[in-house]
């Protein structure tokens, strides 16, 4: 009986820890960036719902992603109305085309556009407060309000010169 317990208390000390040393350090692979998730030339349909101050908004996004030329947002009440429209160059410049109530220019440009180079460029913001529970859930929260995205339909394909005029105007 002695020497089972020797062999088998010599076998636990040679043995060891059966955690690897490197598990205390481990860090799991990152989440990829959204905007890996999208092909280079694509046009994106969205579902948002926007709270601010405790009132929700449901909103519909249409964006026209362009390598080469940028982005393009529309953004949409459930019954259709433009409620912003904004386009982002690659670059970086921004073009609020159409702010219409309850969002003004002002709004637009540094929320709106802030959160959509968040999400569609890599590289725009190391700050952007951006939580992905899955490939097509997307939440932004920032101070005062939160934007909680569904991806809901993925064109990939060349999009047309057009939508990424800076006149005004709404997408063809």
């Amino acid at each position: 009986m002695r020497l089972n317990l020797s062999i088998l208390l010599l076998a636990l000390l040679t043995a060891g820890c059966a955690t690897p040393k490197y598990s205390v350090i481990y860090d799991p692979p990152a989440t990829p960036h959204p905007a890996r998730l999208f092909p280079a030339e694509a046009f994106i349909t969205q579902r948002a719902v926007l709270t601010v101050h405790g009132r929700q908004f449901t909103l519909n996004g249409y964006v026209a992603k362009s390598e080469a030329r940028g982005l393009r947002l529309i953004v949409t009440e459930n019954l259709g109305g433009v409620l912003a429209d904004v386009l982002v160059k690659p670059g970086g410049k921004t073009f609020v085309l159409k702010a219409n109530p309850p969002f003004r220019p002002a709004w637009v440009e540094q929320f709106i556009a802030a959160d959509l180079k968040c999400v569609f460029v890599e590289s725009a913001e190391t700050n952007c407060p951006l939580r992905m529970p899955s490939n097509t859930h997307l939440v932004i929260k920032r101070r005062g309000y939160k934007l909680d995205l569904r991806t809901v339909e993925v064109k990939a394909g060349l999009q047309p010169a057009e939508m990424f005029s800076e006149n005004r105007g709404e997408m063809p």
